[in-house]
């Protein structure tokens, strides 16, 4: 590898922690040396007392390519001449200890398909984009007062050609797009797509943290996938697990001989829950490894955000342990300082190199001001997914509708905290796997009922504040739960209950993008407001949402038990004629019909602290929503 100032620089800065492109610094990449192509290959291994290259173009004989040390921190390198793209290799490395190691390369950008576990040579700017409206688009869109709904889907699940055996990225876009288009998500957020061994850890057990798993074809078949989505006008968010990697041999751990990328100290090292190691997050190079890592998925794959997995066990020592199996920091507290100086370090290297992208937070505690700038102390995400409303909400909506009244704080409890964070409101993968069932067989009652209380659930997400996620499949209201293995009951739909749901649930969506009080002010106080919070007895709920235009306000009514009220009069905040612009019991929905097909006139009386009130039809197991068509002057005119 040539000396130069400017490598000497990037060398300088990869070891300090702040090479934010090390992707491009280190692994196998193609040049011209001396007249020759070929592909340079570099590699950190401070460890390792020497280290080869090795592959089919040798015989994997480590003997015939040799790399030299580059530094006395332990970058190698070496040119090898007239390799092409799909070269599969590896790096012989000799321990201290004298054992000869077969590692992937931590940098590759593509690698075999499982059982093989070799990375393969692939350029990384060959693939021509075309995406540059959705590109220059995002620049100037507002993340925080726009619509944000995500259909969070499993590649390899959602359609497969047998179990195992998977439909390529570009297939993948041509089967996906159109459908999530039709059912108007403004965003796909897709499970780990980098390398992993084990199909059932679904990617959060990686190897190849830069290469785009063979499952699903090259990385520029996935820039392709990523390109149609934006030429179609949907995001693209990727699931992103820094929190820890698999000890699978060919990857990460002991590279080299010893802990490197992970904790030397076994009590920090160890994930326990998972059988995962910890990155060291106080050590430099791996900070450059993580950041360049987001910086990488964000800037080449042109990805609109990262949702980043498990956020909480790197906040914590103690995450997942008992007593006894962790050590405090230095301060005697269970946090990791490191890691806590990591995320900030990395969010502001994110946001500093990829503006106006997604940053989202999957952390389960209470940890303070996580989707905070880190200037005022916050972590620096821009999102935060909402766990708490997830868990309250699911446990409420699975009670038989007759104890809920008894539970009521479930439903409201959220709105206390609903505006301290950036909130994603989620029903992800995570709840609908391992026995916890479907979210529609979560639902009490008979058939009806369980659709009947699906389509109430999503109507009080969509109205309630914060940014929206769903899992593949319950769109149509898969009864089963996620089975990772096989693909979703798409033929379902073939029965009127479960094409009436998709049909709801694209419906909803319409009214959601239609209507700028479901989002504008999503994070804002004055985006909300309680009309009655209290009828528990009747599980009744209303409330307003506003936007910055007071025409564009809405009244949510949300009837949580299957009884119908008639002529029950509802506070509204400003007099004139409402309009049921949308209910869930809508008869092509699969509903009872129990609507308010006339204009409802406001009443002068003052009502649940409003100054007049309308009487409406309260459908059962149902949400309706009410807009102000007309003052009541322009009624009367």
């Amino acid at each position: 590898m040539a000396t130069s100032t400017a490598l000497d620089h990037d060398i300088y800065l990869f070891h300090q922690g702040n090479l934010r492109y090390a992707y491009q610094l280190l692994g196998a990449h193609f040049e011209t040396q001396n007249g020759e192509e070929g592909i340079r290959f570099t590699v950190w291994a401070p460890h390792a007392v020497e280290v080869n290259v090795v592959g089919s173009f040798n015989d994997w004989d480590g003997s015939q390519h040799p790399m030299k040390k580059v530094n006395d921190n332990g970058i190698w390198s070496t040119f090898i001449p007239n390799l092409s793209t799909g070269t599969v290799y590896k790096y012989e490395l000799l321990t201290p200890h004298g054992h000869l190691q077969l590692k992937a390369d931590p940098y590759a950008f593509s690698s075999e398909l499982r059982p093989n576990t070799a990375s393969v040579t692939y350029p990384l700017h060959q693939y021509d984009w075309n995406d540059e409206e959705w590109m220059n688009q995002r620049k100037e869109t507002n993340l925080y007062e726009s619509p944000l709904s995500i259909y969070e889907l499993h590649l390899g699940s959602w359609k497969n050609i047998e179990p195992e055996v998977f439909y390529n990225f570009r297939e993948y876009a041509n089967m996906i797009i159109p459908y999530v288009k039709d059912l108007g998500y403004t965003h796909i957020e897709l499970l780990p797509v980098n390398e992993h061994p084990f199909d059932r850890s679904w990617g959060y057990q990686a190897t190849g943290y830069y290469a785009v798993t063979s499952r699903y074809g090259t990385p520029d078949d996935f820039k392709y996938f990523v390109d149609q989505c934006h030429q179609h006008g949907i995001g693209v968010i990727l699931d992103w697990v820094p929190g820890h990697f698999c000890k699978d041999e060919q990857g990460l751990r002991r590279f080299g001989g010893e802990p490197l990328y992970e904790y030397e100290n076994p009590a920090k090292a160890e994930k326990t829950q998972w059988g995962t190691l910890t990155f060291d997050f106080g050590r430099n190079e791996v900070q450059s490894f993580l950041i360049s890592n987001a910086i990488y998925w964000l800037k080449e794959f042109h990805l609109d955000g990262l949702r980043v997995d498990a956020v909480a066990s790197m906040l914590y020592l103690s995450f997942g342990k008992e007593e006894g199996e962790w050590e405090p920091n230095e301060y005697g507290g269970p946090e990791n300082l490191e890691a806590v100086a990591f995320i900030r370090k990395m969010n502001e290297a994110v946001f500093e190199e990829v503006p106006n992208v997604l940053m989202m937070a999957e952390e389960s505690t209470s940890w303070p001001l996580v989707s905070a700038p880190t200037y005022v102390g916050g972590l620096g995400f821009n999102y935060k997914w909402n766990m708490g409303w997830m868990n309250d909400m699911l446990k409420y909506i699975e009670m038989d509708p007759i104890h809920r009244k008894y539970h009521h704080n479930l439903i409201t409890f959220s709105l206390f905290y609903a505006f301290s964070e950036n909130f994603v409101l989620p029903i992800s993968h995570d709840e609908v796997v391992h026995g916890k069932k479907s979210l529609l067989n979560k639902m009490p009652g008979d058939y009806w009922q369980k659709f009947a209380n699906l389509r109430a659930f999503l109507a009080f997400m969509y109205a309630h504040p914060g940014k929206k996620l769903l899992f593949m499949g319950t769109e149509f209201g898969q009864f089963d739960e996620w089975k990772d293995l096989e693909d979703l009951d798409f033929e379902l739909m073939d029965y009127d209950s479960h094409a009436s749901i998709k049909h709801y649930v694209g419906q909803l969506h319409q009214l959601y993008r239609e209507h700028p009080a479901l989002w504008e002010f999503d994070h804002q106080e004055e985006g909300f407001e309680w009309i009655d919070a209290n009828n528990y007895e009747q599980s009744i709920v209303s409330f307003v949402r506003n936007s910055s235009c007071s025409r564009d306000q809405l009244v949510i009514v949300c009837n949580f038990t299957p009884v119908v009220y008639h002529d029950y009069k509802v506070g509204v905040p400003a007099e004139g004629v409402y309009e049921e612009v949308f209910t869930s019991d809508a008869v092509h929905f699969g509903g009872s019909g129990q609507l308010n097909g006339n204009l409802l006139h406001t009443s002068n009386v003052p009502w649940q602290g409003q100054n007049q009130h309308v009487s409406m039809t309260i459908p059962p197991l149902a949400v309706s929503f009410l807009k102000r068509t007309s003052t009541l002057e322009e009624d009367m005119s």
